[in-house]
Parts: structure tokens; sequence; C-alpha cells
């Protein structure tokens, strides 16, 4: 989920902090890439047919492959530098999250089950959408093929969007590119939605940056977090009857959650019981993220033979489709 409608929020309210871009306008640049979040897209887009995905001859999904292969192959030729970035251990405070997350496939499953026995396709499409789950072996998978290419692999301690951003910060790479917007609220200086999208759909870049949306909303960093923990995110509950724009005229009125808590009417603001709102915040000001030095991210010349093995031998993808592409370096 990321922050709830926070990208309604930031149009309405930011709205000079936002920039259309293309593709080629990050030509030269490294982009770190929350790698999760884009084979979850691929699961749910690539090659989908109803409740199928693509697979070869033993039965095992490749549209998480497929995707990724030819994703990267288009930034690659748009003279972009990718730097996938894997999850590690999700922290304690996003257990209560991912139960909502499992709770919610299994009642997917139940709802997919009496579509089919109904054959309608259109909740049969819907329903097998919301079953999907990104796996470690999905994970594995794309390792392997990223690796194979030549394209840098980094996997993160703990959440990806946390380690993505401390990258931006440090001036590795230019932005962090994901669809999960708390990138922003781990303090990316820039973010940008829909890189990874297919481009039959058209759909421009849409790039965010931070001191730009910190400066038109007249708030610090601080400030920033307290209203994304105040508009929803995936580390603790809500406060029932705020959203995102009450949440932004309340920070701007007290400043502060602590402040807020204060001075709002309890009766028509439920507070959850023993709200970690502290925690969540320290979780976003000091994440778990490398604290090592990284290695130097270097692109590497594509195993071309390791790349057929894989893909082809192993995964049934067309070899004249394969063998046509040059991977860049």
């Amino acid at each position: 989920m990321g922050i709830k409608g926070l990208t309604k929020l930031l149009a309405d309210n930011a709205p000079l902090a936002i920039r259309e871009q293309t593709l080629d306008s990050y030509f030269g640049r490294r982009i770190a890439v929350d790698a999760s979040m884009s084979i979850y897209q691929f699961l749910v887009v690539v090659g989908r047919k109803g409740t199928q995905m693509l697979t070869n001859e033993a039965g095992e999904v490749t549209s998480h492959l497929q995707g990724m292969f030819y994703r990267t192959i288009r930034m690659l030729e748009a003279g972009i530098k990718p730097v996938y970035v894997f999850d590690g251990k999700s922290p304690d405070l996003k257990k209560q999250e991912l139960a909502k997350r499992f709770s919610k496939r299994a009642g997917a499953l139940e709802e997919l089950a009496v579509a089919i026995a109904s054959q309608n396709k259109e909740d049969i499409e819907k329903f097998s959408k919301r079953t999907v789950k990104v796996t470690q072996q999905h994970n594995e998978d794309c390792k392997r093929l990223l690796r194979l290419m030549g394209v840098p692999v980094v996997e993160a301690p703990s959440e990806a969007e946390a380690q993505c951003a401390a990258l931006c910060k440090a001036g590795k790479v230019y932005a962090v590119a994901s669809e999960d917007m708390d990138s922003l609220t781990f303090g990316a200086p820039r973010f940008l939605r829909h890189l990874m999208d297919p481009s039959a759909r058209k759909v421009p870049v849409m790039e965010f940056e931070i001191y730009k949306i910190l400066e038109e909303m007249n708030l610090d960093m601080d400030q920033f977090i307290d209203l994304c923990i105040l508009s929803g995110c995936d580390y603790c509950e809500s406060v029932r009857g705020i959203g995102g724009l009450t949440a932004l005229k309340l920070i701007r009125r007290h400043g502060s959650i602590e402040n807020i808590l204060g001075n709002i009417n309890k009766q028509r603001y439920q507070i959850p019981d023993n709200w970690p709102y502290r925690e969540v915040r320290l979780l976003f000001k000091e994440p778990i993220v490398s604290t090592e030095e990284l290695p130097e991210i270097k692109w590497t010349v594509p195993n071309e033979e390791g790349l057929i093995s894989f893909l082809v031998n192993e995964n049934g993808f067309n070899i004249d489709r394969v063998t046509k592409i040059r991977v860049l370096p």
C-alpha cells in the first residue's frame, strides 16, 4: 500500500513538486528499482489470461521473468542504468499489515473458487489478481536473471524502499522507482512512479522531489513523516476519521502527532489502543538499511550463453526473441 492517498494529496497541495517525464529523460541516470513491487506487477499483468500466468513446460510460472527481462531491456535501451533492490526481513511493525494481506488473499481464494464455479470471467480475473504473492523463488529467479544480464542487484537487510532511499540520499543513484509512495517518507530525494509500466500504456513517468514537496506544503521532514503516518501506512493502524487532507490540516495547525493527540476530539477521531506512532516515526527516520560501505555498483557485460540457457532451455522463452536483443552493459 505505501502511504494511503499520498499521490492525490501531493497533486492537490504540492503540484510544483511533481513533473511528468518520459523514459528518455533519464538517459545516463542510475535508478534504484524496488524489485519486489516490480515483480508483483509482472505477476499480475504479464501474459495473464484469467487465472493463468505464463509458464514453462514444467508448469512453473515465468511471467515475472518475462516482465523483468523485457522491461529491463527497455530501460537499458533508453540509456538508464537500473539497480534492483530486493526486500530483506520485514520489520516487526509490519506483522499486522502482512497478516491482513494474508487474510485478504485467503478471502480472494474463496471468492475465486465461486467465480470459477459460476464461470464469471470478470470476477475470475479480478479475484485471481488478488491472490498473487511474490515468493522467495520469484525473487531468486529474478536475481539470477539480472546477474546474467549484467545488471547489479542489492539485497536489503529489511525494506527495499528504505534501502533505495538510502542509496539515493548517498548519491549512488539519481532516483528511486517504485509504486509505493513511502520511498518519499524514507527520505528519497527523488521518486519515480510508472517507470516500470509497459510502453503500451503510454503513461508518463511521474517524478516527485522531496525538497519541493516540503517547500510547497510548508512542512519539515519530521512533519511530513507524521503526515504520512496519520494518512495511513503499512506499519500501524490509522486514526479512524483522519484521511490525508485532514491529516495535513492538523499537522499545519498543531505541528506534530503529539500535539494533535492533545487537542483533537477523541470521540470524533478514534485513536487505536497502544498506537505505536513513535516507533513508526523512528522506523522512517532511522530505517534498517545496510550500514556497511556498499561495494561499487557496477554494470557488467551480459553472459549471453547463460541467458540463453536460463531463458530458453530452462524456461521456454522463444530463442529468436531472446537472441535478437542486445543487452547493453
